[in-house]
């Protein structure tokens, strides 16, 4: 077993398909064929179906191809390594951003790392949480910014900020819109407009409100949302609430934050962290994203008083 067999298993199935994948990797179909064919008889076992259009991996395949990838990321953190030793931290850092989180972070991020002006290459794709711990696991990706914590021992958590949760109140919501503040309660009886399941914020807010996810409407219809932006058009044009993350309030209108509302008691929370893999190994590079991520957000988000008012996910 070589590394260029463990990069030819992976070429085939990124692309399903040998030529195309020989094609990717420089070398011809029948030396990828032949390197992939010596592989499976030294493991003794069928790592595609060849009978498969496209190609597909077997069982055992997709196990053997997943640890391949995490093997040649970290193989490819060895130079990285030695850099960092002297002092050159430079390279691609793959990042990943939950949906919620994206439209608020993101661009001051770009902004802060492009001043920053440090030889780390971003390279930035927006994915739901499960898309994030898989493609973590797989080693398609360096590390995530999600809301933890997530209690997986696979992954090292580094929080970087707390956001407060704010309701969002149609004025046509009269006894609610005259309140100044409101208890999680005042949710159970309203109209509530919510993300669609891949969301965790919108576990979250279930969790907040105390609801189970198939008893929270007061509607003639539902209508589950992929993003805070359409929850918010949809108040403005109908009825009802939905909540928001204190993020968000940066990019509402004067007119529109008049709808907003702080919970009374608890200030309920989530938390956001920057995850990798417990086993990433450039420390300085992370080091250095974890800071850029703590400048592009308010000091006022990074109170650690907020840690216990989190919600779960």
């Amino acid at each position: 077993m070589n590394i260029q067999q463990l990069e030819y298993i992976i070429a085939v199935d990124n692309h399903r398909h040998f030529s195309k994948a020989a094609e990717a990797t420089f070398v011809t179909q029948p030396t990828l064929s032949m390197m992939i064919q010596k592989l499976e008889d030294e493991l003794g076992v069928k790592i595609f179906d060849r009978s498969q259009s496209p190609i597909e991996p077997t069982d055992v395949g997709r196990k053997i191809i997943d640890q391949s990838r995490v093997s040649i990321a970290q193989i490819h953190q060895i130079k990285e390594i030695v850099e960092e030793e002297k002092g050159m931290i430079k390279g691609v850092f793959r990042l990943a951003i939950i949906p919620t989180v994206s439209p608020y972070l993101l661009p001051k991020l770009m902004q802060t790392h492009r001043e920053q002006n440090t030889d780390i290459r971003l390279v930035i794709n927006e994915m739901t949480t499960n898309q994030i711990l898989s493609g973590l696991a797989k080693g398609s990706i360096d590390g995530g910014i999600l809301a933890t914590p997530l209690h997986d021992d696979r992954m090292k958590e580094r929080p970087v900020y707390y956001e407060k949760f704010l309701a969002y109140i149609s004025p046509n919501e009269r006894f609610l819109y005259a309140k100044t503040s409101l208890e999680e309660s005042d949710l159970n009886g309203a109209q509530l407009w919510l993300l669609d399941e891949v969301h965790c914020f919108r576990t979250q807010i279930l969790n907040l409100c105390k609801l189970k996810s198939k008893n929270y409407v007061n509607s003639a219809f539902t209508y589950e949302a992929g993003s805070i932006e359409t929850l918010i058009n949809i108040v403005d044009k109908n009825n009802g609430i939905t909540v928001i993350p204190e993020m968000a309030l940066s990019h509402l209108t004067e007119e529109q934050k008049l709808n907003v509302r702080f919970f009374k008691k608890n200030k309920p929370v989530r938390e956001i962290s920057l995850i990798t893999r417990k086993d990433f190994l450039r420390e300085r590079l992370i080091e250095i994203i974890e800071e850029e991520i703590k400048m592009s957000v308010p000091a006022s988000l990074q109170d650690k008083k907020l840690l216990k008012e989190i919600v779960a996910i």
